[in-house]
């Protein structure tokens, strides 16, 4: 099937990979992925002012991604979850969200926002992976960033695979109610994607970090995994509890991936099995501002939704919002990277024992924290990592910040 680039004519399947010929043909025309919206259904959603008039969409022609900031796109993929067959198209998962979100009223910073539709599921769910690590891969690559609308949660394998191109190590947080890293072989694909993260090769995974969990719906040996990995877990009731400590774990991430099933039945119904226990809409909205803001965040998947159990369209609405608070976070950026620059006020913190000192660093701007890690290894640099004011707090008592014993403890 012959498509157009700006070499000439190539001959490209869609379910071919490898070549250098198609990731070539891919950096020019992502289009030979996607199926285009039906613009009867949105045409409607035009109204001034709202995120429908500003986002330029796949109808007709297909849309520059190239000057986008944010580019959104749906994968109607749901086998990972068990189904033989993917829904039909008129219960998509971006779909629905996609009617909320172009009513929404659009925010006070620019929205260089693009829709790609929806891309083509593959001929195996391995298939449908790989091309989602070739979307993520190719747009990451021109500095924009994805959005993707799923689909079952194991579709994080195929955003994970999109940064192994970077050639350096990557920082994960997902948002979900139980940690995926079941060993049954019998297990769905969507209970064992994090098992596939955490062993695919080559490794490129420095940290990740859990949010939401419910201790009841975890096996003990699983937590103790992570504990083993040194990375950091939060219980739905510590993010209850403090909602804002949760911002320097997503203030770490590269990729943020959320799972639906996160949030309370009440206010996202669009799941199953219901779970009447978890976040609430308000706070996955916060997640989601916290992840627009951060400097370093290049994607963002929001999976297990479920249309066709979504009552009077109330998980479709809370997605939209939460992505509706990214795409406002992201145009809030203060791009605070730069910590020998006067923008930053530096703290040392003297110890007796091991570290002798701390060093931290409070942004003049935002007012947000980070703090230094020493390498165990002599001539390595420390790291600088996100922290909050509470772990600074904690070092002027005398005590080291878990967090910091943790980066240490990954860093060697």
């Amino acid at each position: 099937m012959p498509y157009y680039t700006l070499s000439g004519f190539v001959t490209i399947s869609p379910y071919n990979y490898g070549s250098r010929t198609i990731k070539a043909a891919l950096h020019m025309n992502l289009s030979i992925f996607f199926e285009p919206l039906n613009e009867d259904i949105f045409a409607a959603l035009n109204k001034p002012r709202t995120m429908g008039a500003y986002i330029n969409r796949f109808v007709s022609k297909f849309p520059d991604w190239r000057s986008a900031d944010i580019a959104l796109f749906g994968v109607n993929e749901m086998r990972g979850s068990g189904l033989t067959d993917n829904p039909e198209p008129a219960l998509a998962p971006a779909r629905a969200v996609r009617k909320k979100l172009y009513t929404l009223t659009k925010g006070t910073g620019s929205c260089k926002v693009v829709d790609l539709g929806n891309l083509r599921p593959g001929i195996t769910l391995e298939d449908t992976y790989l091309r989602i690590k070739e979307i993520v891969e190719v747009l990451i690559s021109h500095n924009t960033i994805p959005v993707i609308i799923g689909g079952s949660h194991d579709l994080e394998y195929g955003q994970f695979m999109g940064y192994e191109h970077l050639e350096r190590v990557v920082n994960m947080v997902t948002v979900d109610s139980s940690v995926d890293m079941d060993e049954d072989m019998d297990a769905t694909p969507n209970k064992k994607q994090l098992r596939q993260i955490l062993m695919h090769e080559p490794n490129y995974l420095f940290s990740l970090g859990q949010i939401g969990y419910q201790s009841y719906l975890v096996e003990p040996e699983v937590m103790a995994t992570l504990e083993k990995l040194h990375f950091e877990a939060y219980r739905v009731g510590e993010v209850h509890k403090h909602v804002q400590e949760m911002e320097p774990v997503v203030r770490q991430a590269d990729l943020l991936t959320i799972d639906i099933s996160a949030i309370r039945h009440q206010d996202a119904p669009g799941y199953e099995p219901a779970n009447p226990f978890g976040l609430t809409g308000e706070e996955a909205c916060q997640l989601c501002w916290y992840a627009g803001l951060n400097d370093n965040l290049t994607s963002l998947g929001i999976y297990a939704y479920n249309p066709a159990l979504d009552t009077r369209d109330m998980t479709s609405m809370t997605i939209a919002t939460m992505i509706w608070y990214f795409i406002e976070g992201f145009y809030h950026r203060k791009n605070e990277l730069i910590f020998t620059s006067s923008q930053f006020t530096k703290y040392a913190v003297a110890f007796n024992e091991n570290p002798d000192r701390m060093v931290f660093y409070k942004s003049k701007q935002s007012e947000k924290w980070w703090m230094e890690v020493e390498s165990l290894t002599e001539g390595k640099l420390p790291h600088i990592v996100p922290c909050s004011y509470e772990d600074y707090l904690q070092a002027t008592n005398g005590e080291v910040p878990n967090r910091w014993i943790l980066t240490q403890a990954r860093i060697g």
